[in-house]
């Protein structure tokens, strides 16, 4: 299989491959082939092969919300890491789902535009932040998206409306149609003052470092918050700072944040969610979403 993928050439293509640094937990699991076609139609020459084949695959992009749960993936990772694209003009911009939503947010900054200040210490890529419509701050990607180019199941190139996504609070049409594929995005934003929109980074930098456990690999909140609560705040009177399964645990500077303390496996970050979430069902009778991807 892995030669007949290096035989297509589109792009680069490594075999036995720890994927470890491909997800923000930084949890190790070892999987048969890692792709990373070099443009959309290498990427459906990829995937035709794939389907073709009947070969497992899973696209990701930063995987700041993924969770490897097994020590092993048998099958073909596809990175969108060469979907890198920048092209503004004006108050539009057209980027690729491979960027970082956090490099964009600042380089939008930088050329005074305004309406991704939220996204600045969001770790994902254009991709998945669109497909689980990410925000912070009272603002989210539906804020600010025009439209989005995807690959479909029939591999055909589409351009889907802000309407046609769907958006709603953390979610999205694309969250729920894995067999789509989030190719290219663009974005109306505000003009507005430079320095400005930098301060209002920084100082949510600032508060970012006294309030979460950036030292360590996570994945940003956990749990979605439920309406008219904090989730932090429900698992923090539990008394669940400092929970420990493995080497997952619960954050003692922010509840809702589960963090890598070392080697934790997917299984224990699963586990850790899952015990979470029962304790919360049990005391309140709230059903905690957690917003992370169990791949097994």
């Amino acid at each position: 299989m892995i030669e007949k993928i290096k035989n297509l050439q589109i792009g680069e293509v490594q075999e036995n491959v720890d994927i470890k640094d491909y997800t923000t937990f930084k949890v190790s699991c070892r999987v048969e082939c890692l792709v990373k076609p070099k443009d959309e139609n290498f990427l459906i020459t990829l995937v035709k092969f794939l389907k073709h084949e009947n070969i497992r695959y899973k696209v990701i992009g930063k995987g700041s919300n993924l969770v490897f749960v097994n020590p092993t993936f048998e099958g073909v990772i596809i990175s969108l890491e060469n979907f890198n694209h920048l092209k503004v003009k004006e108050n539009k911009v057209i980027v690729g789902a491979g960027y970082s939503i956090m490099k964009l947010s600042l380089e939008t900054a930088k050329l005074g535009l305004s309406g991704l200040e939220f996204a600045s210490g969001i770790p994902g890529s254009v991709g998945g932040s669109i497909v689980n419509n990410a925000g912070a701050y009272n603002s989210d990607m539906a804020s600010v998206i025009r439209s989005v180019k995807v690959l479909t199941p029939q591999l055909e190139i589409k351009n889907f409306t802000k309407e046609e996504l769907k958006f709603c609070y953390r979610s999205s049409f694309l969250q729920y149609k894995n067999d789509y594929i989030c190719l290219e995005a663009e974005f109306v934003l505000e003009k507005g003052n430079d320095k400005e929109i930098m301060e209002i980074i920084q100082k949510r930098r600032e508060k970012r470092l006294a309030t979460q456990p950036l030292e360590y690999p996570s994945a940003g909140s956990v749990f979605r918050n439920p309406e008219g609560k904090s989730a932090w705040e429900l698992i923090e009177k539990l008394g669940l700072k400092g929970k420990k399964i493995g080497d997952a645990e619960v954050s003692k500077k922010h509840a809702n944040f589960i963090i890598n303390t070392g080697n934790a496996t997917g299984r224990d970050i699963q586990d850790l969610i899952f015990k979470i979430k029962e304790k919360v069902k049990k005391e309140y009778n709230i059903d905690l979403i957690y917003e992370q991807e169990f791949v097994e």
